[in-house]
Parts: C-alpha cells; structure tokens; sequence
C-alpha cells in the first residue's frame, strides 16, 4: 500500500465548499499547497473577476457552455471540452457572453487560493458582476 500523509477526496456532482457571488459561483472541490481545484459557474451575458494577473499558474476547462477567456490581449472563445492553461504573470479573465449558463474547472498551481475567497465573496457583494462584453 502507497504512504502518503494527504488524505483522498471524493466529492459528487455539486459537492464541495459552495461560494455565492451573486451571478457567479465557485464550489472548491480541493485546496492544497500543490493545488487548487475548483468549478466557476457564470449566468448568461456576465462578466467575470476582470482582467488580473499573479504568480500561480491557472488551468482553465469548460465544463459546459462556452466562456471566453482573455489571455493576454487577446480574448479566446473557448467551447465546452476546450482547454486554456495561462502561466503565472500572465494577465487573464473570464466572462460569459453567451445565452446558457457556462462553467468552467479550474486548477491553480501552487495552491492555497481558497483562503482568498471570503474577501473575493465580500468585493462581489459590494461590486456585483456586471454584463459581459459583446459576443
């Protein structure tokens, strides 16, 4: 049998710790210092964080809908199946700019990301997200 002194995680569809931001909603499935996973879910036509930019390296999947995804200058519609890997100091964003709801894995190298989210949560009740930019 495998040593190891991190524990497994096994969660269902939709399990993990919820965070509500109004018409934007992340649900950590895991938070480590290796890693960071997480699920973000946008209601149609809405932007996301806004451009921004740090050390960690983001993993983006879509999971459903389509999100698009600055990289850069450059925004990159990205379908459901499409990946998007942006490397730390790369600045990046997020937003759905269709008609369905659209959401997206996220994996965050190194992690630790979670702690930021009660102070991410209390700027989205102050600054709800707005609408997204032009499809």
């Amino acid at each position: 049998m495998d040593e190891t002194d991190r524990a497994p995680v096994v969660l269902g569809p939709g399990e993990g710790n919820s965070y509500d931001m109004g018409r934007i909603a992340a649900v950590f499935k895991a938070d480590t210092a290796s890693y960071s996973i997480s699920e973000w879910w946008l209601e149609p036509h809405t932007a996301g964080p806004g451009a921004h930019s740090h050390p960690e390296d983001d993993v983006f999947y879509v999971l459903d809908g389509t999100m698009s995804v600055l990289v850069g200058d450059r925004w990159v519609d990205a379908p459901r199946g499409a990946f998007v890997a942006v490397p730390g100091g790369v600045r990046h964003d997020f937003e759905n700019r269709g008609d369905v709801r659209a959401g997206m894995l996220n994996l965050s190298a190194p992690g630790g990301f979670e702690q930021h989210m009660p102070g991410i949560v209390e700027w989205f009740t102050e600054h709800p997200a707005g609408d997204a930019g032009p499809a």
